[in-house]
């Protein structure tokens, strides 16, 4: 059984792929390194001896400085290292765009929207402009499961806490998120259920929304009816006429976003997990699909990783301006930009947010990254997008769904049972994971470090999402856990 692995030539540590014993002697890089400790599964185990103040490197990259002498052998986590990041920092253009090989796209049993955009879902959405009427759209839900009959595949609603009480960007944010998913094609046709006397009114609403097919949206203001009850189960019956007309087809595989997301990282979510979505993701582009990567804050540390990638100066422009904004809004709040990994994180190997970015990126693949996307904002270039978002897995993954992603891919190493409003496929970066929690993990990516090479895990991941593009559920979808949440930075009233 192989236990360490060097991720890169120049790493001066290694991570456990399974635990490594006091006095156990393992090979690793051509080299025998004998434990000085136990060394947990995820960790990182120094190659060479390391002195105080120099660099460790993982991935090929700096992921921080010890605070002390480390011998080799020794386990090498927060009581001997600690992050370089500060704060905001200038970065430099210097391209190796890489040349993506196009590969013919195959199809998936999906529904063709009457604009002409692919859907893996023909579902019924009640989105509520404000909080107030959370409980009404949950018992409209409940009341008209009936409805869900022939090709419509679900009625949900997704409750949140504003709409009202928000000013300035946060007012904004709302509105602009929530128009985004009554335009998302996985709703055959929405439902939005207003109150009447909130900040986020109706006419602004609609402005947001832009052109819409008024078969597909229907509005209702509870303050106006007498009965909103009534007047909902009505409109969803128009909804449920409309949404049912669509049935499943082939489409091409080209047609479709992904969102990739981790949360609940540890050790070896970079080494198993995460590169597997990056080679899925190359996967993809090369049949022409989008990709989705956010999660900024986890981007630090790492942007030697991505920035080379980018394929214009534009795009760089703005990837830096996304980096560098994102770090300003933490030092506007008086925090430090490395307030991260969880605790949960560093109970399974990470140490320092670079030690986390670098693993993090790794769902990016090795494509070109085409275009850099603001919160709310819908994918328009095909390839891989920066989205910007925080790390937080409930706000980054609605993000993605409202940029358009059908499907969010989400890499875990301890585990979690959300789902965003699209199916969230969850991969396990360890099988001791997969096995112990079945009913949330739908991919076991850990076979990646008992020796499955990564090309054939990123194949088994796109024959799954294939299938979940094409009807079948993912565990979030089976159990009914679906939500979102909204990004907010501001006062409430």
């Amino acid at each position: 059984m192989k236990k360490l692995i060097q991720i890169a030539e120049r790493d001066n540590v290694a991570v456990a792929l399974h635990p490594v014993h006091r006095g156990e002697t393992v090979q690793v890089g051509g080299v025998s390194v004998t434990a000085a400790e136990d060394i947990p599964q995820g960790h990182k185990i120094a190659l060479a001896p390391i002195a105080a103040g120099a660099p460790v490197v993982k991935y090929g990259y700096p992921i921080g400085h010890t605070t002390a002498a480390v011998e080799v052998g020794a386990w090498v986590h927060t009581h001997n290292m600690q992050t370089n990041l500060s704060g905001e920092q200038a970065y430099t253009y210097e391209p190796d765009v890489p040349v993506v090989t196009a590969v013919a796209p195959e199809t998936f049993m999906g529904y063709r929207r009457k604009d002409g955009r692919a859907a893996v879902r023909n579902e019924i959405w009640i989105i509520p402009t404000v909080g107030c009427v959370n409980d009404v759209a949950k018992k409209m839900v409940r009341d008209a499961q009936d409805l869900v009959t022939g090709s419509i595949d679900g009625l949900y609603t997704f409750t949140h806490p504003y709409g009202c009480s928000q000013t300035g960007a946060d007012h904004a944010q709302t509105r602009k998120l929530l128009a985004a998913l009554a335009r998302h094609p996985n709703a055959g046709a929405v439902l939005v259920l207003s109150l009447g006397c909130e900040n986020l009114q109706h006419d602004q609403f609609v402005e947001e929304l832009g052109p819409y097919d008024e078969d597909r949206i229907q509005f209702l203001t509870c303050q106006d009816v007498e009965d909103e009850f009534a007047a909902g189960r009505a409109l969803l019956e128009r909804c449920a006429a409309y949404a049912g007309q669509f049935s499943r087809q082939p489409i091409p595989v080209s047609e479709l976003v992904i969102g990739m997301k981790c949360g609940g990282s540890d050790g070896l979510s970079g080494v198993t997990a995460n590169p597997t979505v990056g080679a899925f993701s190359d996967m993809m582009i090369a049949r022409g699909a989008s990709t989705v990567l956010t999660e900024v804050p986890e981007m630090f540390g790492a942007e030697g990783l991505l920035l080379s990638r980018c394929v214009s100066s534009e795009v760089f422009d703005k990837a830096t301006a996304m980096l560098n904004g994102f770090k300003a809004y933490f030092l506007s709040h008086n925090e430090t930009v490395y307030e991260n990994p969880s605790p949960g994180n560093k109970k399974g190997g990470i140490t320092t947010l670079e030690d986390k970015s670098c693993g993090c990126v790794q769902k990016g693949g090795t494509a070109p990254i085409v275009d850099v996307i603001g919160y709310g904002d819908a994918v328009t270039v095909h390839g891989l997008n920066m989205l910007y978002g925080p790390g937080n897995d409930l706000v980054s993954a609605t993000a993605m769904a409202a940029a358009g992603a059908h499907i969010v891919l989400f890499t875990t190493g301890r585990g979690t049972p959300f789902g965003a409003p699209v199916p969230t496929i969850k991969i396990a970066s360890n099988s001791q994971l997969a096995a112990k929690k079945p009913g949330w993990i739908d991919f076991d990516a850990g076979t990646v470090a008992d020796g499955e090479p990564i090309a054939d895990a990123a194949k088994r991941l796109f024959e799954l999402v294939l299938q979940i593009a094409g009807g079948r559920c993912s565990m979030n979808e089976q159990h009914g856990y679906r939500e979102i949440a909204i990004f907010k930075d501001g006062v409430t009233l």
